[in-house]
């Protein structure tokens, strides 16, 4: 499902945010990247949604080449992946079933089968209650659980998450981090980037751990 070949990424400031990473990821694992601030994490979940693009080696997604894929090319590629931030990026001024439904929306499906699947997914992370609420009522993890529906709305078979549990306190973290663990045991492929070594253990999967841009620690190679 993800595999990075020797993947290295330079910036315009002259700063190598990755340094020859080379891993691969199967269909329905999950794993866990760590490491300090500005090691490379969010980084590394860029090139895998072709937020950025590689400088040199490659990033393989489902045996597809990324650095062939034409811009043109890559909102269809991005369809298959959901992506979930820290910061949620919800839309405020749309209820939570808009916001949902926003990515079967652009992808045009029928509203019958958009209706179905926005509460399906709800319903999956315990909101199905609150489609009508907007988010600033929400709490902080209420807002997270919406990010993940979205992301997950249009069943991509691989979910990221960029330090998704970075603003909440221990107990929504794990909730959250069993809602991933869910997805995993239905097949997505899953990977989470985050900090909470301790949280990280406990969940017992792949850890990936990235220092000053290279890979010094994979838990499959312990």
């Amino acid at each position: 499902m993800i595999q990075f070949i020797q993947a290295c990424k330079r910036y315009e400031s002259g700063h190598d945010a990755l340094l020859n990473v080379s891993f691969e990821l199967q269909q329905g694992e999950m794993a866990f990247l760590t490491g300090h601030s500005g090691a490379g994490k969010s980084t590394l979940l860029k090139l895998i949604a072709l937020i950025e693009r590689t400088s040199r080696g490659q990033v393989l997604i489902n045996g597809e080449n990324t650095t062939k894929i034409k811009a043109r090319r890559i909102p269809m590629f991005r369809r298959n992946i959901g992506i979930i931030f820290q910061d949620h990026q919800l839309l405020f001024d749309r209820t939570v079933y808009d916001n949902v439904a926003l990515p079967l929306i652009i992808s045009g499906q029928a509203p019958r089968e958009i209706a179905r699947r926005t509460r399906a997914a709800l319903d999956k992370v315990g909101l199905l209650n609150k489609e009508k609420s907007f988010p600033i009522t929400l709490s902080g993890g209420e807002q997270q659980r919406v990010g993940i529906a979205r992301a997950v709305v249009n069943k991509p078979p691989l979910l990221l998450a960029d330090e998704p549990t970075g603003n909440l306190d221990p107990d929504l973290s794990w909730e959250i981090m069993q809602i991933f663990e869910q997805f995993r045991q239905v097949g997505v492929t899953v990977m989470v980037a985050s900090h909470d070594l301790d949280m990280i253990k406990r969940l017992n999967q792949r850890i990936l751990v990235l220092k000053d841009g290279q890979l010094v620690g994979d838990s499959a190679n312990a």
